[in-house]
């Protein structure tokens, strides 16, 4: 490699990068007015110690074969040569096909490995598991499974009414009230899956307060809207934010202040509604305080504000990760419904505004460049957070948007560029799963806690280790994202080591089409440089874009999408929900008759709350220092540890009536498990929360507290979701609850163990 300065992409970022042989070192991208600082986690990838260096396999399957195995995550690895574990594997897929099906093999890749649209880990192994017979996919994402099975059904398309009906560039101009629900937290939208070559949130915030613009923070934690939009901070108590939502709508209605005009006119099920929030106990702000924790003189206070002028109400995703999680979300919509504001340029209602950096921004007027899939031959699948489920109860009903479904019984499972040990739920439990599968491979770049339980561990290349293509919908750069460094050792990209698969099984033609990387990147380029040429666009070739860097295309007009036209004539542009109209009531899924979903938005006492064991709730939320478990041995990341060690937030009230002191190492506990973490007082925080992000990677050590749990009773590194409990927000969406559970915390009276979570194993 030379010291020339090259253009790359990240899910957070378009960069610069420039390496001397030794050091990686990288820049933003200069027209990036606000870039993330996850960027330095970069360069400490190069050549870190936690890389796989060769293709590994578990000793104990090499040795006695597939079988169920309590041995994973617990057993030794051998280095095998690449022919070895391809001709094994081959082997091993065939025979899982042949003997139970195509269906019992499980093609689960749900990550952010790279923002290239080529090497998307995910579409590569899908399109590998797909042209070789079929597999078990999964549905939906953990991020907002509970929303992408509810907002089809009450508002419209997910995309549509998500990404693209309200703006950034609206709020800046129009919005004069946003109420957020979860608030828009720039950690947060800084990330996007193909790139993001301008953050523009903080900008477009800071235009609409300096034009008189007010901004309320509905959140127990402070940080969730940035500092210099002055907002109004109402620190409510966890998982109620329905129950405010829905005495903002009684009090509305009570003091004739609603539309009813646009409830008549645009919306259906809104009489089911009404008499829910007047039927007793009736939900008025009184009621409402009582389980919110805010006083019911500001929620009356609030009532007034939003029902004047231009009110945009947003929801992160982050509230429906939780039991009920379907519930804010349509509690948010109906409130913005009430108020009559939906389709208006700022108005109206947003779910994850905020939460990602698609949302809020006009998509591209031509196709970007993406990678070809093929149909999967196989009709089984489950939601995405349900993989524990499957692998516990194979053949046990489930309930999933009004249907009864049964869990296949998968024996092989496959994952490329993801880490279940990572963003999946009781991490003690999703070991217990792993155990029963005959064979587990893992592609992956690092020995994280999910290669350490892989029977066959494939060691990938990075996204800087390779040339690729940088795109997405929502934003107008294109980008050459060209090799920065050697590939090291004996990684591989996934293609090649997927099409030496597919040669071996007799489907390598159907895999690789004939084509190399370099003319997948030329074909994939070739439909959107067509595209340009269609409208009269400048089209360049690709030898010309991969010489330039990178190509800006032509955006759509801002122009509110579907819910703008909707609301100007509701009847020559319905919406595609049972009644064309926007569902504030749902006869449908009413008549699924879950009491855990009804047909309207309700508040629902959770199954797990404080109590006197547990007396707190925790907030495990993404974090702001890496994306995800990606790359959390970056410099980045580990500048935001203590020694080692992650932190959690909790408030000074708090660790003064348990003696703790900043700093100090504390046990966060229940009864599914553990974690230490380094604790830090912050006022910033609602009394009786704390707050622990996702992403260190899953370090299980005996827990001294609690012997009779084994080897994996503690977390030394900090992971919350060895405390999360694994179950569904309802029986329509069966959603991840990751965002939620109840605590106790202590001063942890031992030598804490030294955190081993990027140290690969023997």
């Amino acid at each position: 490699m030379t010291e020339t300065e090259l253009t790359h992409s990240a899910h957070w970022g378009v960069f610069r990068g420039r390496y001397d042989g030794r050091r990686l070192r990288v820049r933003p991208h200069p027209g990036d007015p606000d870039p993330s600082p996850v960027l330095d986690n970069m360069p400490s990838a190069v050549g870190h110690p936690a890389r796989v260096t060769a293709p590994a396999v578990r000793r104990g399957w090499w040795e006695r074969g597939p079988g169920r195995d309590p041995a994973r995550g617990r057993d030794g690895y051998l280095t095998v040569s690449w022919d070895a574990v391809l001709d094994r594997l081959a082997a091993e897929t065939h025979r899982v096909r042949t003997t139970h099906g195509d269906a019992a093999v499980y093609g689960g890749s749900y990550g952010w490995a790279s923002a290239g649209r080529f090497h998307h880990a995910q579409g590569q192994l899908h399109r590998f598991l797909a042209v070789t017979g079929g597999y078990t996919r999964s549905v939906n994402s953990y991020s907002g499974g509970a929303a992408e099975v509810l907002l089809p059904q009450i508002l419209g398309g997910f995309d549509a009414v998500t990404r693209y009906a309200v703006t950034w560039d609206q709020v800046a101009g129009h919005t004069d009230t946003v109420l957020a629900f979860g608030g828009m937290a720039l950690k947060n939208s800084a990330i996007a899956a193909g790139g993001v070559s301008r953050h523009v949130e903080r900008g477009a915030m800071r235009a609409a307060r300096d034009r008189g613009a007010v901004f309320i923070l509905v959140s127990p934690l402070r940080p969730d809207l940035p500092e210099e939009v002055d907002a109004t901070w109402v620190p409510i108590r966890p998982g109620t934010d329905v129950a405010l939502m829905l005495a903002l709508m009684h009090t509305v209605v009570a003091e004739g202040r609603h539309d009813a005009e646009f409830l008549a006119s645009h919306c259906a099920g809104w009489e089911r509604l009404r008499e829910y929030l007047f039927a007793a106990p009736v939900k008025d702000a009184d009621w409402a305080a009582a389980i919110t924790g805010v006083d019911a003189g500001t929620i009356r206070e609030l009532a007034w504000r939003i029902a004047y002028g231009r009110t945009l109400v947003t929801v992160a995703q982050s509230l429906q990760r939780a039991e009920h999680g379907e519930q804010p979300v349509w509690g948010g919509a109906a409130l913005a419904s009430v108020l009559g504001q939906v389709g208006l340029p700022g108005g109206g209602f947003n779910y994850g505004l905020g939460s990602l950096g698609h949302y809020g921004r006009p998509g591209v007027a031509v196709p970007v460049p993406t990678f070809s899939r093929v149909p999967n031959p196989v009709n089984s699948f489950i939601p995405v957070a349900r993989v524990a489920d499957m692998l516990l109860h194979p053949g046990e009903p489930y309930a999933y948007d009004g249907a009864e479904r049964r869990y296949p019984h998968v024996r092989m499972a496959w994952w490329a560029g993801g880490n279940p040990f990572h963003h999946h739920q009781d991490l003690r439990r999703l070991r217990r799963a792993v155990a029963e599968l005959d064979t587990f491979v893992v592609h992956d770049p690092a020995w994280t806690a999910t290669a350490r339980h892989a029977d066959v561990v494939l060691p990938s290349t990075m996204t800087i280790e390779r040339d690729d293509i940088g795109a997405t919908s929502s934003d107008p750069l294109v980008v050459a994202m060209k090799q920065l460094v050697p590939v090291p050792d004996e990684a591989r990209d996934d293609y090649d080591v997927l099409a030496e698969l597919a040669h071996r099984l007799g489907h390598g033609a159907a895999f690789t089409e004939g084509r190399s990387s370099y003319e997948w990147l030329v074909h994939m380029y070739d439909r959107t440089r067509k595209a340009l040429a269609d409208r009269g666009e400048p089209a360049p070739d690709f030898e010309e874009f991969w010489e330039r860097g990178e190509l800006e295309l032509p955006q759509r007009r801002d122009d509110g999408g579907v819910l703008a036209r909707f609301r100007a004539d509701p009847a020559a542009n319905p919406l595609p929900t049972p009644s064309g109209r926007i569902e504030v009531g749902s006869a449908t899924i009413a008549g699924h008759g879950d009491a855990d979903c009804p047909g309207h938005p309700a508040w629902l006492e959770p199954a797990e709350a404080p109590d006197g064991r547990h007396p707190f709730w925790l907030v495990s939320n993404q974090p702001a220092t890496r994306l995800h478990s990606q790359l959390d041995f970056g410099a980045h990341s580990l500048g935001a540890k203590r020694s080692g060690r992650e932190v959690v937030r909790i408030h000074p009230d708090d660790a003064a009536a348990l003696g703790i002191t900043d700093g100090e190492v504390v046990r966060l506990h229940n009864d599914r498990g553990a974690a230490l973490a380094a604790a830090r007082l912050s006022d910033d925080i609602r009394p009786g929360v704390l707050q622990l992000p996702t992403g260190a990677w899953w370090d299980p050590v005996p827990d001294p507290e609690r012997p009779d749990r084994g080897d994996d009773g503690l977390c030394a590194h900090g992971n919350p979701n060895a405390l999360t409990r694994d179950h569904g927000s309802s029986s329509l969406a069966q959603g991840c609850t990751g965002q939620l559970c109840a605590v106790a915390l202590s001063r942890y009276p031992h030598p804490p163990p030294e955190v081993a979570a990027h140290t690969p194993p023997a």
